[in-house]
């Protein structure tokens, strides 16, 4: 079986973000980029699931910049088998919408005829939350969000997700599309041979047109700006105040 991983070029999850001065968006300039964390996860997913007999080839894929190579040559490097990137757009300020994302994988999925899409649950710069389920409507295939747990069978997959009451089980048809949580696994790291093998496995560059779609813009952003600042917490002398202060300046009881 086939595996199609989508992977995402974002800011590195310990950088601090910065808004720009006119609050039009975050300042990329100089910025350290990586993988997506939660695209991490899903490409550590898809090598175990080869290193387990039960996947034939991993199908990386990047939709934006030039520079994406690099995240995909990273998820090369782990244990991916060949990478395809979607130049979509020159600027890296300009974000790929998720719908056109959805959109282009769909013409991916058709293309590569994989028996599995994992992707991450949501991308750390915008956090929408969105292109794995729209992927699953395009494609009339079934879906299983938020994954912490996955086992797959002859034609099924089940998944264990992680929901606000804890934790759901459920068993699903494949082909389908997984998106994951955290908790699933804990990515390995490249290691200095890998890094070079990744280098010559084969990364195929294509053009959104190339699958019939179009990287116009139907979102405008408003205004962004940073949280405001916490403010700083105060000790009480027992579980009366505690209590008191919860009811009368937090509001909570």
């Amino acid at each position: 079986m086939k595996v199609l991983v989508p992977v995402k070029r974002v800011i590195d999850y310990n950088v601090k973000v910065r808004v720009k001065a006119d609050q039009s968006g975050v300042d990329l300039a100089n910025v350290k980029m990586s993988m997506n964390p939660f695209d991490e996860i899903a490409v550590e997913q898809a090598i175990r699931l080869k290193e387990a007999g039960q996947v034939t080839e991993i199908v990386v894929v990047s939709i934006g910049v030039e520079k994406s190579q690099e995240t995909l040559r990273n998820a090369l490097a782990m244990g991916a088998d060949r990478a395809i990137l979607v130049k979509a757009v020159d600027n890296v300020e300009d974000d790929v919408e998720p719908l056109t994302v959805a959109k282009i994988l769909k013409g991916i999925v058709d293309e590569e005829q994989p028996g599995l899409v994992i992707m991450g649950k949501q991308a750390i710069d915008n956090d929408m939350n969105a292109t794995g389920q729209m992927l699953s409507a395009l494609m009339g295939w079934s879906q299983g969000t938020f994954a912490s747990g996955l086992e797959l069978t002859d034609g099924s997959a089940t998944v264990t997700r992680e929901v606000d009451g804890g934790l759901q089980v459920i068993k699903i048809p494949t082909p389908c599309v997984l998106t994951v949580d955290l908790r699933l696994n804990e990515p390995r790291y490249a290691s200095l041979p890998n890094i070079m093998k990744a280098k010559k496995k084969p990364l195929e560059v294509k053009e959104p047109g190339d699958y019939g779609a179009s990287v116009e813009k139907r979102l405008t952003i408003v205004k962004v700006e940073e949280p405001p600042a916490r403010k700083a917490g105060v000790m009480v002398g027992s579980v009366e105040e505690l209590v008191e202060k919860l009811k009368t300046e937090a509001g909570v009881l």
